[in-house]
This record gives structure tokens, sequence and C-alpha cells, in this order.
């Protein structure tokens, strides 16, 4: 149980200017530059980041290089590197509220969310792979008598990594665990917006016994610090969260330099389809209402479509309407409220752009729809839904990345079908049904990297999340994770001596 008194004490502290993390220490960017953080709690600066260039960048990446070629960490037994890699998550955990504080003033998730979603559940990632560091074997390959053939795998060499706003540590921790036990060097890029959390971990890690030049931080301008990174000729492996436009250059980076393997999340517009079926409707409309409106919808697994059978469409509408107005909107440390700010105030624009697009195409809006106005100023908005929608509006095909919740009808499980797999994206999706017949066909034709039935948010870090379609290519937790970050390695030995 969080305390509230705790809180407000950390809330208040004043947060120094920050540095990069390269080599295990704090330095300012080669040309001094610097960008100011609002926090979009209260809309106030309350610290400064360093405004990176590519000569910093090629800073980060050169001490990474150095690094691995040196063997410290990449060759180091994978024991060494799991005892570091638990006594990193223990600091994490020991540090987790004064980190959730950070995060909260950066992006404004509910400081609720943000202690169990971003260092809580990052420690246990970091742990996981830990655990896994001296359990990836090799292999022998069945050859004929007088051959012996080893599979090798072998660190890729230099990550470089690019993390969104909206849960900077939850998902640096996914691409972080694997690429670090198995032994490469990192340079990561946080968020703009979202720096703080990562920057403290990087010091956490130092602090653990992690070598100078394992793990880097540089922060700054996606169209800057990020084009660096995805341009950069000595980075072997890129891994991004976030946007498809900036995917779509990443790999276009990947095209005009080394060619360096890109792995992509990019987002999703993820449908909750609710059969008629479905066991327990306060539960499904419970869960619906979680499903899209906690962090304020900024969850890139978020299920902003409910695709329900018409035949119970207007009750499952009542009693989703009626679970949305009871979260509370407001100042995401007081422990009161449900949910926090959005992230940004350019984010915001979106989400408010977004509404009034829906209301133009038809759809209608029985909930929210406008800005809320909060004492703290800041930027939020409430849960807002929509009904009479159809596939061809832009709320029901284009991610809005907000609390906003589109609901369309269906008769028959064909119509789910079609209405399920009727946008670009792939990521996750819901079904409710008590039918094993139903669930299971839903489950082989749904094209989404995840599919949940009879439940939201069930899976955890033992199963791959990753997309299909344009939502993306690669997974990240699990034991799979491990393959972005590990080149195999043939070697082919003749036995005979002659």
């Amino acid at each position: 149980m969080l305390n509230q008194s705790e809180i407000n004490r950390l809330k208040e502290q004043t947060v120094p200017p920050q540095f990069n993390f390269i080599n295990n220490e704090k330095v300012d960017g080669i040309k001094g530059n610097r960008l100011d953080v609002d926090s979009p709690v209260d809309g106030k600066i309350f610290t400064s980041i360093t405004d990176s260039t590519v000569e910093d960048v090629d800073s980060a990446v050169n001490a990474a290089r150095t690094i691995f070629d040196q063997g410290m960490w990449s060759q180091a037994a994978p024991a060494f590197r799991k005892k570091v890699m638990h006594k990193w998550a223990d600091l994490i955990e020991q540090n987790a509220l004064e980190i959730a504080v950070l995060g909260t003033r950066d992006n404004g998730t509910h400081i609720n969310m943000a202690h169990k979603g971003e260092p809580l559940s990052a420690a246990s990632t970091i742990r996981y792979y830990a655990e896994a560091a001296d359990k990836l074997y090799g292999e022998i390959a069945p050859t004929s008598d007088n051959i012996l053939a080893l599979i090798h795998r072998d660190p890729v060499g230099v990550v470089g990594l690019i993390v969104p706003w909206n849960f900077p540590l939850m998902i640096g921790a996914w691409k972080l665990g694997p690429a670090l036990a198995a032994g490469n060097s990192v340079v990561i890029k946080p968020p703009e917006s979202a720096s703080l959390s990562l920057l403290k971990i990087a010091e956490l890690a130092a602090q653990a016994g992690m070598p100078a030049g394992v793990l880097n931080v540089v922060t700054g301008l996606g169209q800057v610090c990020g084009k660096a990174i995805g341009l950069h000729m000595d980075i072997d492996v890129l891994a991004f969260t976030g946007s498809g436009g900036v995917g779509r250059r990443l790999m276009e980076y990947s095209a005009q330099s080394n060619l360096k393997r890109v792995y992509l999340e990019l987002g999703g517009k993820s449908p909750n389809i609710i059969f008629a079926d479905a066991a327990n409707l306060d539960r499904v409309a419970k869960e619906t209402a979680a499903s899209i409106f906690r962090n304020a919808g900024q969850v890139c697994v978020a299920a902003s479509r409910v695709i329900v059978q018409n035949s119970i469409k207007d009750e499952l509408i009542e009693k989703v309407v009626a679970y949305a107005k009871t979260y509370k909107v407001g100042n995401p440390f007081d422990l009161d409220n449900a949910i926090g700010s959005i992230a940004n105030f350019a984010q915001l624009n979106v989400i408010e752009a977004k509404v009034k697009q829906g209301i133009n195409e038809g759809a209608t809006l029985l909930i929210g729809g406008e800005r809320a106005n909060v004492e703290s100023g800041g930027c939020y908005f409430p849960p807002t839904i929509f009904s009479d929608v159809t596939p061809d509006m832009s709320i029901a095909k284009e991610e809005v990345f907000g609390p906003v919740l589109a609901i369309l009808g269906f008769d028959t499980i064909e119509d789910a079908i079609e209405i399920a797999n009727s946008t670009v994206y792939g990521l996750s999706s819901v079904v409710w049904t008590s039918n094993l017949s139903t669930a299971h066909r839903m489950v082989k034709s749904i094209k989404a990297g995840v599919v949940q039935v009879n439940c939201f948010s069930g899976a955890d870090q033992t199963v791959p999340l990753g997309g299909v379609k344009q939502s993306g290519h690669g997974s990240d937790r699990s034991l799979h994770a491990f393959d972005k970050y590990i080149d195999l390695k043939t070697a082919w030995i003749s036995l005979d001596p002659n």
C-alpha cells in the first residue's frame, strides 16, 4: 500500500538538471544544449535533459563498442552477468517509489500504476532474464560420423534501443533484459518527454557492478538523436516501440547505413469481441472499461474497439458507461484518483482532434469528449465512449492512444472476424464467450500477436508480445526475446585426422 504522505514528499523534491549516462558517468552533451522538461501533471517545467547531438550518440556507441570488444561483459561468464543483473533488480526495487514519482512527473501515469507497472515490473523483468543468462545452451547438429557440428549463440554486439513515453521503464526493461543478459552492450534513447526513470536505473546498474560502457543512455529529440542511432554504422541491432511513421523511418535508416536488423512494435487498434453467451456481462463490462481507460488509454494493447453481438449491445453499453463514470480523473499523485494525465500536450491535441473527427463522421458520443478541467492544470481527458460506429470510421480504424472507446455491433461470428481484422494493425485482441468451439475459432481467425479469451491482460513475462501486419515484427517478453539479440554461428569441425 502506497503512502500518500511519502508520495507528497517525493513529488515536491527539486529535480536537478539531468545528463546523459555514458561509460557509467553523467556527461553533458558535447555542445551543451538543453531541453526543458515540463510535467503534464501541472504544465510546469521542473527540470531539463541533455539535447543530444550526433556526436553525443557517437560517444555512447563508441563506449558500447569498446567494452563489447574488450569482453568484460560480452565474454564474461553468464553467471557474472546474472549476479550483476540480480543486484540491479534489487536496487530498482529498493528505489521503486522514488523512480515511480519521477516517472509520474515526467508522463502523468497514475502513481499506483507507475509504481507497479514501471520500476516493480522492470525489476521483475530483469530478474527473469538474469535467471536465463546461464541457461542459453548451444546445440550439436546431427551429421556424419566424422563431423562435429556445433551451433553457438553469440551476442550481436551493440544494440540500439528507442522506447516510448507511455511506459518507458517497463518497455525499456523488456528490451534491456534479454539484450544485456545475452552479453550485448546497449545505447538506449528514452523519449524526450519521459527520460528520467531510465536515467535513474542506468545509475543503479553502475552501482550494481555493470562495467562502464555496457549500458549508455542518451536523451534528446527523435529527429536528431533517434535518427543518429538509426543511421549509425556501428549499431548492429535496433529495437523500437512507438509509432508506425517512426518505425518506417528507422527501417529506411537501416537501408541507408549498415543494414542493421530492426525490430518494431508499432501499436494497435485492438478488438474486444463480446459474444452474447459471455458468462458474466458485469465482469465483461468492468474489464472492458479497464482495458481502454487505464493509464488514460495510453497502452499499446488497449482494447479500443468493442465489437459486441447486437442482441446484447444495448445492455453492454449501459454497463460500460456506468463503469466509465466511476473513473475519477485528476492529479496522478492523488491516490483517490483512478486516471492521471495525458502524457504530453501534443498527445492531448491528437486525442481531441480524433474525437472531433469521430463526431463529424456520425458516431454517437455517449460520454466524455472534451478536455477535463483539473485544479492542478496540466493535460487531462476523461473516459470517452462512442456508439453507432461503423468499421470505416476513423475512430474504428486509427489508433487514438487515449481514453476513447468505439463500440460496433455484429450478428454472426463471420461478421465479428471480418470487423476484427479490418484494420492495418494486429497486436492484441480479446474474446468473451462460453463456447469452446467459438473460442478456438476466434484464436485461429484473428490476425493478432495475442488473443486473450475471457480475460484482459492475462499474459505475463513467460509468453511473447509481438504484432503482425503493421503492428510490427519481433517479440518482446519470454525467452523468444533473446532471438533479436543473438547471432547463430555454426562450427563445422572435421574429426578425420587425415
